[in-house]
């Protein structure tokens, strides 16, 4: 608590951001009010607030006589529940020959904002006032910053045999330590661990990253912690399901299952004509770039949530979603331009693992892939509160053909086309000849759709094939 000489500098003191002086004793939703700001500290001091009554502005004393009553009234402030999260502060009377001074002094808090039946109240120099969206976010984006984030908090309970350590000695430590370093290291496994902020010394247990990277029962402590695949039949969830799969473990072996998972299960490619006698090999999805999408889930989650990861293919699109929404720095009016890791711990033994890079470019980077294969662009769904949804549809070329009776019949057309232009030009014709005996009128379009593929695949041959624009220039079918 301040001291009675340190009070009467403060009486006078031009830090007017930390002092309230008032003479009234009645005015509880001021006094209240006063409190929340400075519990709130917008100014980031990490310096106590002063609510003084029994004094004017100026510093004079009131003569103000405090009464048991009046101290248990103000320091019943504290625990009324008018303000939430309780302040932290102290009440104490000091008497002086002008009179006493009833001081409440306000630490700032470590979980702001902190509010006042329910509104936010700062101190913008010697005024208080009510906080803006703008600055209730700095208070939020400040009580993040004092708080641990999840992965890197003990997971009480849990020992060190809970972790594969043979892994994290053998697989791990190589490849985020320097092997110099690493040589000369004689610390036990525990202090190593504890360095990558991977063990809590203070409790004797691995931390919640550590189990969820190398745990040999991860899902033990968090329930939520895998990756649910879902296939239905249609385009909504009341399909029949076609194929459904839990991928657990701990990241280090869910990772490698769940690339392998993709590449055999979700994506597929078919061969779509692009011409007579001309096919080209179409995935439905990009394969690196759904992997992209997985990795960042894995890594952004909010593993406190029951909730697994949520891979859903339908007939028209795969839906992916997972717990936590945006995080920290990133909203959704700087997206993806901003971004921040809710698992910093988890993101960093990603990199070391080479599961992601960090640099921020993987949004981009999915939406060049999607685009490079002929899918649609991804779209996100970064709205909402608790979840991060991307949507995902496939290729265009693939959109083209999904009536499987329009392709069998397309494809069925063509090649009896093309088995009549043969028979046609089994005696030498004309460009002419073949578009009047085969009905089409455009040139182009038979050239390149019919005849150039016949021709470099060996059916027809050019009575002049060196002069190919000649217009005297016939086509015949070619000996076999």
């Amino acid at each position: 608590m301040i001291t009675k000489e340190e009070l009467r500098e403060l009486l006078h003191s031009t830090e007017t951001y930390r002092v309230e002086r008032t003479t009234s004793t009645g005015d509880m939703d001021k006094f209240q009010e006063a409190i929340c700001a400075f519990s709130n500290d917008l100014p980031n001091s990490r310096k106590n607030g002063y609510l003084i009554i029994g004094a004017y502005d100026n510093g004079k004393l009131s003569g103000l006589k405090v009464t048991d009553d009046l101290l248990k009234k103000i320091a019943s402030i504290r625990s009324d529940g008018n303000i939430l999260p309780l302040p932290m502060m102290s009440v104490e009377r000091f008497e002086f020959p002008e009179g006493d001074l009833l001081v409440a002094e306000v630490l700032p808090s470590l979980l702001p904002p902190v509010r006042y039946r329910g509104r936010t109240f700062i101190r913008i120099g010697p005024r208080r006032d009510i906080a803006t969206e703008a600055e209730e976010r700095i208070l939020l984006e400040r009580r993040t910053s004092y708080m641990a984030t999840f992965d890197a908090m003990p997971c009480l309970g849990a020992s060190i045999k809970d972790i594969d350590t043979e892994y994290i000695k053998n697989d791990y430590l190589p490849q985020v330590v320097d092997p110099d370093l690493l040589a000369t290291d004689k610390r036990d496994l525990k202090e190593q661990l504890s360095a990558i902020h991977l063990y809590d010394l203070e409790h004797d247990c691995p931390t919640n990253a550590a189990i969820i990277l190398f745990g040999k029962n991860p899902q033990y402590y968090m329930h939520g912690c895998y990756v649910q695949y879902v296939h239905f039949a249609g385009i909504n969830n009341g399909g029949e399901i076609l194929n459904e799969k839990q991928i657990k473990g701990c990241l280090c072996r869910m990772l490698p299952q769940l690339e392998s998972f993709v590449r055999d299960a979700v994506v597929t490619s078919r061969p779509v004509p692009i011409g007579m006698l001309r096919e080209q090999t179409v995935f439905n999805y990009p394969e690196l770039a759904l992997r992209e999408l997985l990795m960042n889930a894995c890594m952004h989650r909010d593993y406190q949530s029951n909730m697994p990861i949520r891979l859903y293919q339908y007939d028209d699109r795969i839906e992916i979603l997972n717990a936590g929404g945006l995080y920290g720095e990133a909203r959704p009016e700087n997206f993806p331009t901003v971004n921040d890791y809710r698992n910093p711990i988890i993101a960093e033994a990603m990199r070391g693992l080479k599961y992601v890079n960090m640099f921020n470019r993987g949004i981009e980077r999915v939406k060049t892939m999607f685009q490079e294969n002929g899918n649609p662009e991804p779209s996100f769904k970064v709205d909402k509160i608790t979840a991060f949804e991307v949507v995902a549809k496939p290729t265009l070329s693939l959109n083209l053909v999904t009536d499987k009776e329009k392709v069998t019949k397309s494809v069925t057309k063509m090649t009896e086309k093309v088995n009549d232009i043969i028979a046609f030009c089994s005696v030498p014709r004309s460009m002419t000849e073949i578009m009047d005996h085969i009905g089409m009128k455009h040139r182009y379009n038979v050239k390149h759709r019919y005849i150039d593929p016949l021709i470099e695949s060996g059916f027809l041959e050019m009575t002049i094939p060196d002069k190919p624009n000649s217009r005297s220039q016939k086509y015949k079918r070619a000996l076999t």
